[in-house]
């Protein structure tokens, strides 16, 4: 039998490959060797008769022809002791011995089991044949292919085997030595038989382990990949969300402005194009970075607590009174830090122009606390006389994304209606945040 070569380790399962473990599986004669042992198993693997057919022939070239041709009595060290055989008898015995290892390995006891009786038959008759060998090969398949629980019964075969053998072989020899060749032979058919099981089986557990880490790698593929698209989709909500609030709003007023003042509407229609523009750069850059090109695509810093005032100032031009300011050193935070709270203030101020239109008052705050970034964003709702739209807290995708960009950062959001009318939202953010983060620099 072939006992399998180490199997070559997947380089991205992250272990080594054989060659690293020893170079001598990469010499090339081990390398064909190995190739032809491989095509060997897939052959015996469509046709298994073709291989214990083999095994058959094998054995009676070697161990049966040259009892036929010769016809003696065995070694010469022996002869006296056994007694020629008939050529009728002879084949009778050599096929009992033989023709049983057809099945060794689909039924390995019950080939074990007859050798054994043909070989006792045998050599109760005083009869010597080569074709004994025939026990160890069958003993060397049981151990390799039988159960565990069937050796127990084949070791009590076998010490009656060789009690027998023993005293046989007594007249030459002493009985003692010729046990201990007997018990050398037999337990050097076990031992093979073990080691191959246990090599095989040590070989099927990595091929199973190995198959293990590929489902697993393709799940935290795919899982990595739900996650981008979980973030891309954030990332356009943000993007597009806010500047087409923004647009909607100078549309609105650009139109209601156009009869009454022509200027006014013009302004407000240089606002959208600029807005527009600045909307449309920012989803080229993100849309960028995710094509597959040939050439380093050029990245652009994402937005961050410097670029807030600016955002405020868009959103001032589209009617809403807006108050920012901060507290501490913002400055000099974690660019994902600076990232996350600049989409939070972003989307508050979305939310703010959307419901409670561009008469409304806001402030917006950003203060640090300790080791936290605390940031508030509150608006005094809708003029009076005005029913602002129902919200719902908790609910929409906007006030979604916020609490998972503060999640990543051990951080929550609050978000509600104030007593006196008008909306508030209160996130805070940890300073320290975890280094696997996926927020930071672009």
């Amino acid at each position: 039998m072939t006992v399998n070569a180490p199997a070559a380790a997947d380089p991205a399962l992250g272990g080594p490959s054989a060659a690293e473990l020893d170079p001598l599986w990469s010499h090339p004669l081990v390398v064909r060797m190995t190739r032809l042992a491989q095509r060997l198993r897939q052959e015996d693997a469509q046709h298994p008769w073709v291989l214990d057919t083999g095994i058959v022939i094998i054995a009676f070239v070697l161990f049966c022809l040259p009892d036929l041709v010769r016809g003696d009595s065995g070694p010469r060290e022996l002869a006296g002791t056994f007694s020629p055989l008939p050529l009728a008898g002879m084949l009778a015995l050599q096929a009992g011995l033989i023709l049983p290892l057809l099945w060794r390995r689909r039924a390995p006891f019950l080939a074990f089991g007859v050798i054994a009786v043909v070989l006792l038959i045998q050599w109760s008759q005083s009869a010597w044949l080569r074709a004994d060998i025939a026990l160890l090969i069958a003993l060397y398949s049981l151990t390799l292919h039988g159960r565990l629980r069937s050796l127990l019964a084949a070791a009590g075969i076998v010490a009656v085997v060789l009690t027998v053998v023993a005293i046989r072989v007594s007249a030459v020899m002493s009985a003692a030595e010729g046990l201990f060749f007997l018990v050398c032979a037999v337990t050097a058919a076990t031992a093979l038989g073990l080691a191959v099981r246990i090599r095989r089986s040590q070989l099927a557990g990595l091929r199973e382990r190995a198959a293990r880490l590929e489902v697993e790698r393709d799940q935290r593929i795919k899982l990595a990949a739900a996650g981008e698209r979980t973030r891309v989709a954030r990332e356009m909500h943000d993007i597009v969300g806010h500047n087409l609030s923004v647009m909607i709003t100078l549309a609105d007023g650009g139109a209601y402005a156009a009869g009454a003042t022509p200027d006014r509407a013009a302004e407000a229609l240089g606002l959208i194009a600029e807005t527009g523009r600045q909307a449309l750069g920012e989803l080229r850059r993100m849309l960028g970075a995710l094509r597959e090109q040939q050439d380093a695509p050029q990245f652009s810093p994402q937005p961050s607590i410097a670029d807030i005032d600016s955002l405020c100032r868009r959103t001032r031009a589209a009617g809403p009174a807006i108050i920012y300011r901060t507290t501490g050193d913002v400055d000099a935070m974690d660019r994902g830090i600076q990232l996350t709270a600049y989409r939070i203030v972003q989307e508050a101020l979305t939310n703010t122009l959307k419901h409670a239109g561009p008469k409304t008052q806001a402030e917006v705050w950003l203060n640090i606390a300790e080791h936290q970034l605390q940031i508030r964003v509150q608006d005094s709702g809708p003029p009076t006389g005005r029913t602002r739209p129902e919200r719902s807290i908790g609910e929409g995708h906007g006030l979604v994304g916020m609490k998972e960009r503060a999640a990543m950062y051990g951080g929550s959001v609050l978000a509600g209606p104030l007593p006196g009318g008008g909306w508030t939202l209160q996130a805070e953010l940890e300073l320290d945040p975890p280094t696997d983060s996926p927020e930071g620099d672009r």
